[in-house]
This record gives C-alpha cells, sequence and structure tokens, in this order.
C-alpha cells in the first residue's frame, strides 16, 4: 500500500519541476519578454535592467526545464519559448490570483544586437 502511494505521489514529479521553475520573479519576467518571439540577452539586459550573468543563470534554470531553446546566430545566442501552452499556464495563476497581464517594460537601455537594429528600434518597444 505505501509503495503505491509513493509511486502514485512520483507520477507528479514534472508537474513539480515546473511549477518550482515557476516560482521566481526573474524567470516569470524572461517568459514574458519571450511571450513576442525570441530575444537576445542583451534584448532582455535592456527590458529588465537585469545583468547579463543573473539573466544567464535564469535561462539556463529555463533550457533545463525544457522551457526555452537557443540559436546561435554568429556571436549572438537567441532564445526562444518551446512550448507556447506555458502562457496558458501563467494566464490561469494569473485568473486564479486576479493579477493583469505584465506589461513589458520601455527598455532601461539600448539593446543594439542585430535583430533589435533591424528592427529599426534599437530594442525599444
Amino acid at each position: 500500500m505505501i509503495v503505491d502511494q509513493e509511486t502514485e505521489i512520483q507520477s507528479y514529479s514534472l508537474e513539480v519541476q515546473i511549477f518550482k521553475v515557476l516560482t521566481h520573479p526573474a524567470r516569470l519576467a524572461i517568459l514574458e519578454v519571450l511571450r513576442d518571439g525570441e530575444h537576445c540577452v542583451c534584448h532582455m539586459e535592456a527590458h529588465l535592467g537585469f545583468r547579463q550573468a543573473y539573466i544567464s543563470q535564469q535561462l539556463a534554470v529555463l533550457r533545463e526545464a525544457g522551457l526555452i531553446q537557443d540559436r546561435r546566430d554568429g556571436w549572438n545566442i537567441f532564445y526562444r519559448i518551446t512550448d507556447e501552452r506555458i502562457y496558458d499556464v501563467l494566464s490561469a495563476v494569473r485568473r486564479f490570483t486576479g493579477e493583469n497581464d505584465p506589461e513589458l517594460q520601455k527598455a532601461k537601455t539600448l539593446c543594439t544586437c542585430p535583430q533589435c537594429s533591424s528592427r529599426g528600434s534599437m530594442g525599444i518597444k
């Protein structure tokens, strides 16, 4: 009987891992930045105001959990969501808490990566 209960509880381990990853405000902010497509670390740094090393640490956790993936383009690495359904989860939590969708802040600094530069906005949305 105890073995059956342990097996039943272990079946939740993948969900628990995802929820643990989502318990960090910086990771949620990164996911919000990625909501509109792939971005480089310098773009996230410009919008979130965190240091590049800190963002990279949080990106590693998100990547390890399988929530994001990266693509190298020359010197730049671009990150994107692997499954858009994660936003359904985040929206459900917001409905539960009564919070509004967060608005992405204007860039605190200019992002000069090739992707932002090609948009003509220098990273400012």
